[in-house]
């Protein structure tokens, strides 16, 4: 049992007052689940992580069925969520088609899914880097004429299962790329969880040499080394304030595993509580939404905090 006033928040230097949370849970989270989430169950998980005073919450894929049956419902879900006010309910997609179907049911904000390395490109969108980059231009064009918030996703940019490390080089120019085609915000995404503190902050060094501002990265860390949350303060104390995180650490990584998914969103906010960093979010909340969840998927929340909040069977 906790006691109510912990964690103690006791303010480190030279770190960001507030920092927002992307939730990728009824994303990024369910599409790497084995089950099929119904539909209006993913619409009360959207409702309750909301409620819990998350104000960026990513809510579909509009990828064909074939590729990610989880998400085969983006149609049915998106209008279900109309009567969230004051918050972002991004959307992945991964061609024109995909921007079509979102631009119809009236999305504001589009992410598409890029890779750092030749490997993932080729395993993930049957293309080259370039290819791949060349496809996305006219998505963001379209988006941006639009008035949509484009958010580029980069996968791969700390190591990968096939190529091993990842020239920093070769990450920055891809999110170079992005930027130039017109996306509005970069996700530096650990695909594989391989990351540690040095490399995070000699990314975002490098990226900030080549003219990408720190204000328009996000970062994206999965707990596979048990790394995430230290990766997370190195980026904040370079200056980054938008953390990508899964309510209950949903999701997984395809390509280990050992990979014990994304970060929870419950961790990340015990530590960014701790240190007196403002994220806007009900704590109790959230872990009670994420307890709900891993009911129904029929199984305990991976995240920590969840278990100790809530008192999960391990």
């Amino acid at each position: 049992m906790t006691a109510a006033g912990l964690p103690m928040a006791v303010p480190a230097q030279d770190l960001p007052p507030r920092v927002r949370i992307h939730e990728v849970g009824a994303r990024d989270g369910l599409q790497n689940e084995k089950a099929v989430v119904p539909t209006e169950i993913k619409a009360e998980f959207v409702h309750r992580l909301a409620d819990a005073g998350l104000t960026t919450v990513e809510a579909t894929s509009f990828v064909h069925p074939k590729w990610v049956p989880q998400l085969a419902d983006a149609e049915q879900l998106f209008p279900l969520l109309g009567d969230l006010e004051g918050v972002h309910l991004p959307v992945l997609v991964p061609n024109e088609r995909g921007l079509d179907r979102a631009l119809a049911l009236g999305a504001h904000r589009i992410a598409v899914f890029a890779s750092a390395t030749e490997s993932f490109a080729k395993a993930n969108l049957n293309r080259t880097v370039d290819e791949a980059l060349a496809m996305f231009d006219p998505v963001v064009s379209r988006a941006r004429e639009q008035r949509a918030h484009v958010r580029g996703y980069l996968s791969m940019c700390f190591g990968d299962p096939w190529e091993g490390p990842v020239p920093i080089a070769q990450v920055v120019r891809v999110c170079r790329a992005l930027l130039d085609m017109g996306c509005d915000e970069l996700s530096l995404g650990d695909t594989i969880g391989v990351a540690t503190p040095g490399h995070v902050l000699a990314l975002l060094a490098s990226l900030n040499e080549a003219g990408v501002p720190t204000d328009r990265i996000g970062v994206h860390f999965h707990d596979t080394y048990g790394q995430a949350l230290a990766n997370t303060l190195a980026a904040l104390q370079h200056g980054v304030t938008t953390v990508d995180a899964s309510a209950g650490g949903l999701g997984g990584c395809p390509y280990a595993k050992s990979a014990t998914g994304n970060l929870a969103t419950e961790d990340l906010v015990w530590m960014l509580h701790g240190l007196g960093i403002d994220t806007g979010v009900d704590l109790g909340r959230l872990s009670a939404t994420s307890a709900w969840m891993a009911g129904q998927l029929g199984r305990p929340s991976p995240s920590r905090t969840v278990r100790a909040l809530t008192h999960q069977e391990q």
